[in-house]
């Protein structure tokens, strides 16, 4: 959930698509110090949710309204202070994100997929919020994905939510409440972010993107509510391509022998463009996961709430030949593979099993 803040917005408009309880809420907090100080902020928010649904987008907006220098509208999206944030370059408001080191070099990159948020930054988000404002009446400091700390960044983390800073609000995002130590998340304002209606997305696409209506509708139905993924994958000119690419391979497999589907994962398993966390398996299991439920919302008569709008042909005629049951089963095969890939196992073995458990599409239409 993502759109790219600007002067274009009107003073007092959030750069936010959705999540409007959310924006409320937390709009609440952002009258001027003269203020009552019940109507403050408070000093740390946790934001959860799904990967790309909106969580940093939110925080970035919340730190415009809190730092914004509008007497009333925040943000404005015109003071020094929005512009500043908007760009990453406010020097009240600090980044603390995953990292991984470059391969023999002592350097690091941000690397949300794979990375993990160090010790040592701890040390450096500990002396930013001793530190008082710059320029703004608050210094935010927004910690990405918390729960890729190790535990010596979460308890240093701790310590700083025991004894807050005055003028110190910390943003804290994660995917879940299991995820972070329950200190953590006791110590925090916890906001769920939900995913957001297929409406919400398009109309997104559409207004902030200047995505073509028939992509936006496309898009919109895969992205699972995350606008943010919607939008990378309008921005990626290949993605659709790899994407049908992808969807016939699945195809071809349902017709081919053993002997096919294992060389099939055989390929996959050994291909180095998977990665070590196995980034563009996981990407193709989500992408098969969408197709069978679209097949059996197909079987059920239910074809107007599918996801793959641009291929209901396919998705009638694999739900014709194809018996329930056995997609049910695969469904719930793909479940089990993919919570065995996130943990140590045998990738090749995994997606052996994976492949054998496809059905074999019948010669001629089921009763």
């Amino acid at each position: 959930m993502q759109t790219e803040p600007g002067s274009s917005l009107p003073a007092g408009r959030w750069p936010v698509f959705g999540h409007t309880w959310a924006v409320q809420l937390l709009a609440k907090t952002t009258t001027p110090a003269a203020e009552p100080a019940r109507s403050g902020p408070r000093h740390a928010y946790l934001l959860l949710g799904a990967p790309q649904i909106g969580k940093t987008t939110l925080a970035k907006a919340y730190a415009q309204a809190l730092l914004c220098t509008h007497p009333s509208e925040r943000p404005c999206h015109r003071c020094r202070a929005c512009d500043l944030i908007a760009r990453n370059a406010h020097p009240d408001v600090q980044f603390f994100q995953p990292r991984t080191k470059l391969p023999n070099k002592d350097d690091t990159v941000v690397d949300r997929l794979d990375g993990k948020i160090l010790a040592d930054q701890a040390d450096v988000l500990v002396h930013e919020a001793a530190l008082r404002p710059v320029e703004g009446r608050y210094r935010i400091l927004l910690i990405q994905d918390v729960h890729r700390a190790n535990d010596t960044f979460q308890n240093k983390v701790l310590k700083t939510l025991e004894e807050p800073p005055p003028n110190t609000i910390l943003l804290l995002t994660a995917l879940d409440r299991t995820s972070v130590l329950p200190t953590i998340v006791s110590r925090c304002q916890v906001l769920n972010l939900r995913p957001l209606d297929v409406p919400t997305v398009e109309e997104a696409l559409i207004d902030a993107w200047g995505a073509a209506p028939g992509d936006a509708s496309l898009y919109a139905r895969l992205a699972n509510g995350r606008l943010g993924w919607a939008g990378n994958q309008l921005a990626d000119p290949d993605s659709r391509r790899r994407r049908t690419e992808q969807l016939q391979s699945l195809w071809r497999l349902l017709a081919a022998d053993r002997v096919e589907r294992l060389a099939f994962a055989e390929t996959m398993a050994s291909d180095r463009s998977v990665g070590r966390d196995n980034r563009q398996l996981f990407g193709l299991l989500e992408l098969w996961t969408g197709w069978w439920r679209d097949v059996l919302l197909f079987q059920a008569d239910c074809p107007e709430a599918c996801s793959n709008v641009d291929q209901v042909a396919e998705l009638q005629r694999q739900a014709n030949f194809l018996e329930q049951d056995s997609v049910r089963k695969l469904m719930y095969t793909i479940q089990r593979v993919e919570q065995y890939l996130h943990h140590t196992v045998n990738t090749r073995l995994a997606l052996d099993v994976l492949v054998l458990n496809l059905p074999y599409l019948q010669s001629k239409p089921l009763a």
